[in-house]
């Protein structure tokens, strides 16, 4: 009888986790969970309106940990990746509110049918804007960007990578988060 080792958890580093996470490992998961769950929500509370989204946001980040589990491509490190995920969710939501907002204050008494309908079109509108303006950067700019945002990765991370400087790394997510918000800012200008 092969003798039994019991895994403590908590004692795991990050990269244990992900490692056993990958192979399914739902007791991984609940440790990545508690190890994380109450900074995310205590980030996104700070952010956005109610503590209720927050609730909602840190719920789907994990959510989404778990379903993508078998693709997860973490370069960086889990903490990071977390982070980077709270805060683009963060983004997408006062993104969200901002549109209603700016909406309602543009229109008479309408039917909430009508509201609700309205939003989600203009914050449909506002996510293809944001791609075009990423898919518009130069190839180098883009390329930076979406690694440090979508990947997750650090500038220095970046800078091995891409054999380049961490200061060329910096200038290029300049370069791309001025472009991104000049578009986005004209953008929602055209929805007044």
């Amino acid at each position: 009888m092969g003798q039994f080792f019991m895994v403590v958890y908590n004692t795991l580093s990050d990269g244990e986790l992900v490692v056993l996470l990958k192979q399914d490992d739902r007791s991984a998961f609940t440790e990545i969970y508690n190890r994380y769950w109450k900074k995310l929500f205590t980030t996104a509370g700070q952010k956005v309106f109610e503590l209720e989204e927050a609730r909602e946001i840190v719920q789907n980040i994990f959510i989404s940990l778990w379903e993508r589990r078998d693709s997860l491509k973490i370069e960086g490190s889990l903490s990071a990746y977390l982070s980077v995920s709270v805060k683009y969710r963060i983004i997408n939501s006062l993104d969200k509110h901002y549109i209603r907002k700016k909406y309602l204050d543009s229109l008479p008494v309408v039917s909430e049918i009508d509201n609700s309908t309205q939003e989600w079109l203009e914050f449909e509108e506002l996510k293809e804007r944001l791609s075009a303006l990423v898919a518009d950067l130069p190839e180098k700019c883009r390329l930076v960007f979406t690694m440090s945002r979508e990947q997750g990765m650090s500038q220095k991370e970046i800078a091995q990578e891409l054999d380049i400087s961490e200061k060329t790394v910096e200038a290029h997510l300049g370069k791309a988060i001025k472009t991104l918000k000049t578009g986005l800012k004209s953008f929602l200008l055209s929805l007044l």
